[in-house]
């Protein structure tokens, strides 16, 4: 059985988590921004068992920048051999930024 994989959030991430929980806070549905950000974490949870399930990010096809899909969102992550880092956490009609690639 291989070693486990650890998660962890760069900061940049867990910004993402927050500004969500705001957005929805201040459109009067925190409820709404909780459950999101809960599913996003459980989704998140698969990569420790499973940290290839997620496809290659098609705009910087480099394989160790990965995406789970959980609509609206994008998780992105960087891929190393005994860990996941979620690098952001954006809207899927969220064009990706170019120095995504370079400085995941």
């Amino acid at each position: 059985m291989s070693d486990a994989i650890t998660i962890a959030f760069s900061v940049s991430a867990q910004n993402d988590l927050l500004d969500i929980l705001d957005w929805y806070v201040s459109h009067e549905l925190p409820q709404v921004g909780r459950r999101l950000v809960e599913d996003i974490l459980a989704r998140v949870e698969q990569l420790a068992a499973y940290p290839d399930s997620g496809r290659v990010v098609p705009e910087f096809e480099m394989p160790w920048l990965r995406e789970l899909e959980l609509p609206p969102f994008r998780i992105v992550y960087r891929r190393s051999q005994s860990a996941v880092t979620i690098v952001r956490v954006w809207r899927s009609e969220r064009l990706m930024d170019a120095g995504l690639g370079e400085n995941a």
